[in-house]
Order: C-alpha cells, then sequence, then structure tokens
C-alpha cells in the first residue's frame, strides 16, 4: 500500500497562492476556507525587514492527534494511502480535531463568513449543505470529506483523494509532467508554477519525494509534536526558512 507524501521546496516557492486557488476551485471551497493556505509574515526588525511566506497545507500526518481526540471517529487515518480524512457523516462539530491540530489546518464555517459579502447567500443550498456554487467540483462522498460539506461539520484538505486514489497501482510519484498520470495529481501540486511542490509514495525508497528529502535534508513542521507529518520541506537557506507557528503572531499571518 501508497503511503503519500508531500513536498514543498522552500527555495522555489514564490508565494504566489496558486495552489491556494486551485485547491479552492476543485474543492468548491468557500473563501477564506483555505485548504491550501499561504501564511505571510515578517522577519527582522525595522529597518531591516523581509516579507516572508510559508505554504501550509493539512500535513496528512502518521500520527495525526486530531484522529486520537475525535470521539465519534469522524476524522479517521485511510489504511490505503495515508490520507488523514473526515466523514462527515459522522462528524458533530465538537471541534475536537481543530484544537487538537497543531498546525490550524481544520475549519468550522458554520460562522460568521471570514469574507464579506457571504457567498452563501449569493448561491444559496436547498439541501443541508453550506452553499450550491454555479460550479461543481468532485462527486460527493460524505464519507471522505469530500465535495461540498454539511452544515455543522469540520473540514479539511484531504491531498484530492478523489484524484490520487485513482492512480495506478504501484506508482512511485505523480508528477503533472507525465501525460498519463497528470489527471491524478492533487490540485495545488498540478498548477505550482515555479514547480515548488512533489506528490509520490514515501513508501518506495526509489521514489523523487524520497530521493529530495535524502539529498535536501527535508524537516517536518512541529516535528516534536510527534504527528510525523508526511509533508516534508526542504530550504537551503537562500530565500526561505521553516519557521516555527508559534513565532508568527496573528497580526503577521496572511
Amino acid at each position: 500500500m501508497a503511503k503519500w507524501g508531500m513536498v514543498i521546496d522552500l527555495d522555489k516557492c514564490t508565494g504566489c497562492q496558486a495552489c491556494t486557488t486551485a485547491c479552492a476551485m476543485e474543492n468548491n471551497r468557500l473563501p477564506g476556507e483555505n485548504w491550501q493556505d499561504v501564511l505571510f509574515y515578517h522577519e527582522g526588525t525595522y529597518p531591516n525587514v523581509k516579507l516572508m511566506w510559508f505554504p501550509r497545507p493539512c500535513m496528512h500526518c502518521e500520527n495525526p492527534s486530531c484522529v486520537s481526540v475525535c470521539p465519534t471517529k469522524a476524522t479517521y487515518k485511510d489504511p490505503d494511502g495515508g490520507f488523514v480524512l473526515m466523514d462527515y457523516n459522522k462528524c458533530i462539530g465538537c471541534k475536537y480535531c481543530q484544537v487538537a491540530c497543531p498546525y490550524g489546518v481544520r475549519f468550522y464555517v458554520d460562522e460568521k463568513a471570514v469574507v464579506q459579502p457571504d457567498i452563501r447567500g449569493v448561491f444559496p443550498s436547498e439541501t443541508d449543505r453550506q452553499w450550491d456554487p454555479p460550479y461543481k467540483g468532485p462527486q460527493d462522498d460524505p464519507s471522505r470529506g469530500i465535495g461540498i460539506q454539511p452544515h455543522g461539520v469540520v473540514s479539511k484538505c484531504t491531498f484530492c483523494y478523489h484524484k490520487v486514489s485513482k492512480a495506478p497501482k504501484g506508482v512511485a510519484d505523480l508528477d503533472e509532467d507525465i501525460p498519463e498520470l497528470k489527471e491524478y495529481v492533487p490540485a495545488c501540486v498540478r498548477v505550482c508554477a515555479p514547480k515548488a511542490r512533489f506528490f509520490g509514495d514515501l513508501d518506495q525508497p526509489n521514489s523523487n519525494v524520497n530521493k529530495m528529502i535524502a539529498d535536501k535534508r527535508g524537516v517536518r513542521l512541529k516535528d516534536e509534536t510527534g504527528n510525523k507529518p508526511q509533508v516534508y520541506y526542504l530550504s537551503g537557506g537562500a530565500t526561505a526558512s521553516v519557521p516555527s507557528l508559534r513565532s508568527m503572531s496573528d497580526s503577521d499571518k496572511g
């Protein structure tokens, strides 16, 4: 079985947020509900200040704290692929997973809209769904948190499960430059203009993602938590660094 993981090269990332936009369009996200977020923050002190950025998806951890605290088992670790997914049919909206996640990558959108005007009023749903956009992304699969979520549940990045899970068995890397594989590549990886994102099987020693992690000393964010993220960051230190989320004040976060 595969263990899918992502590698993000911070020296290549330009902070363009194409990943954010592609994910929103692919997964019918509400404005401000950024499953693929890019955090902007400052380094240094005046007058020697730099504006920096840091891409932050769900880490799809090997040992996810969000799973262990969920009282209804709505958050679970998929055994085939290593995805951390949501079952909307079981979620009661208690938000324990939001509190437990050290990365801040879960969303509960039954509150005041992050972005005004509230688009839910522009495209209201006649069912129990949050909204009814004029475009439709993947077919709803509530048991895996795919599609437009109902009211009262928490949502999160799925690593584009609806695409990746259909990839041919035994593939080591999913690369948009390989024509026969591009339809299986996660949306955020496929649109990355500077080619800063890579996606592959962490359980295959010869996969490109594993080689990059080894060659460039890939690191995991907040690894001290024991969550063991399946997202690795590369940085030679030239233009970017892996920050501590604690070091970014609320005023610094974009």
